[in-house]
């Protein structure tokens, strides 16, 4: 194999791996969502007729921070996040090309600070509980460092993409 078809075959595994990570990222929001549904429909049901469910309040929180998180990952992948673009597409191939990798490796800077914060917090914070559910805070926290490396391999998986038909 020539080093040619050995960089295409790699990625190739690139495109593969971001493409199939989207898909487990997008079934992990629908089911986020329809149990933050569920479960704030419990909540008022609850409250309304019976007695209130101490724990449903802070799950559905976490839901909703965790839906927030999962949707920016998906977005990322799907470069439908908000970008200004006025200047970028006036630009000619190349240089537009070279401008959307500098965005994109500033993006991987951002990200992987959100990922090493995040994965500090989990320390620190272990041993703190949530109050209703009693849940270590480390596995609330480890949403922010997870969903920042999925972010991560997007951006690396844009920027072959944008230099794979040059």
């Amino acid at each position: 194999m020539s080093s040619n078809e050995a960089g295409r075959s790699r990625i190739h595994l690139l495109h593969s791996l971001s493409d199939r990570v989207n898909t487990i990222t997008e079934a992990a929001l629908f089911v986020t969502i329809v149990a933050m549904v569920i479960i704030t429909l419990l909540q008022v049901v609850f409250r309304f007729f019976f007695e209130a469910l101490s724990w449903s309040e802070e799950l559905s929180c976490f839901l909703l921070v965790l839906a927030s998180l999962l949707g920016a990952v998906v977005a990322f992948k799907r470069g439908s996040h908000i970008a200004v673009r006025f200047i970028l597409d006036k630009l000619p191939p190349v240089p537009q090309k070279a401008l959307q990798t500098i965005i994109s490796l500033l993006g991987i800077g951002f990200f992987a600070v959100v990922a090493y914060y995040g994965a500090i917090l989990m320390g620190t914070e272990a041993s703190q509980k949530s109050p209703a559910l009693s849940l270590s805070m480390r596995w609330v926290y480890l949403m922010y460092p997870v969903t920042a490396g999925v972010i991560i391999l997007h951006f690396v998986d844009s920027i072959a993409r944008t230099w794979e038909n040059n």
